[in-house]
């Protein structure tokens, strides 16, 4: 990765492409058809999702999606980031994208799952004071794995 500057949007109909080849080149994305990810930008007034890209040396490096529930409650329902741009904060930066999304909604707390062996992604959601609430056995497939649920209650 080199040093050109970081830049965190929401996504555009353009960057499908590049969205999908990311969550495809990541074993652990969950893979969604690329007309869900059509369907979140263009920001349907129905629709209660966001997808943030991040976007480095005029590339996508990473994106995030997230959702309000009907309770109030948000959720980080993804984060990707490519591997050659990983631990340089842009999950961060994206999960932060999300959260003030969250906050905008007037959400009350954020929930997510994540794979119990995914120790980057957990160390990254408990530095955002995420903690863990619960677990899910054998939620995940293709590896199958056990998922935690983690939340982040908000002021």
């Amino acid at each position: 990765m080199s040093s050109g500057e970081l830049s965190v949007r929401r996504g555009q109909a353009a960057d499908l492409d590049a969205i999908v080849d990311l969550e495809r080149g990541c074993a652990t994305a969950p893979h969604w058809a690329a007309s869900v990810y059509a369907g979140i930008v263009e920001r349907d007034v129905a629709s209660r999702r966001c997808l943030f890209v991040a976007e480095k040396d005029g590339g996508v490096v990473g994106f995030a999606v997230g959702a309000m529930q009907a309770d109030g409650v948000g959720e980080l329902e993804s984060v990707v980031v490519a591997d050659a741009a990983r631990r340089a904060g842009i999950g961060r930066v994206l999960c932060g994208a999300v959260i003030d999304w969250c906050l905008s909604q007037d959400a009350t707390e954020i929930a997510l799952e994540v794979r119990a062996g995914s120790a980057g992604a957990i160390a990254l959601y408990q530095g955002l004071r995420f903690v863990e609430v619960g677990r899910r056995a054998g939620y995940y497939s293709e590896p199958e794995e056990d998922a935690l649920l983690m939340r982040l209650k908000l002021q």
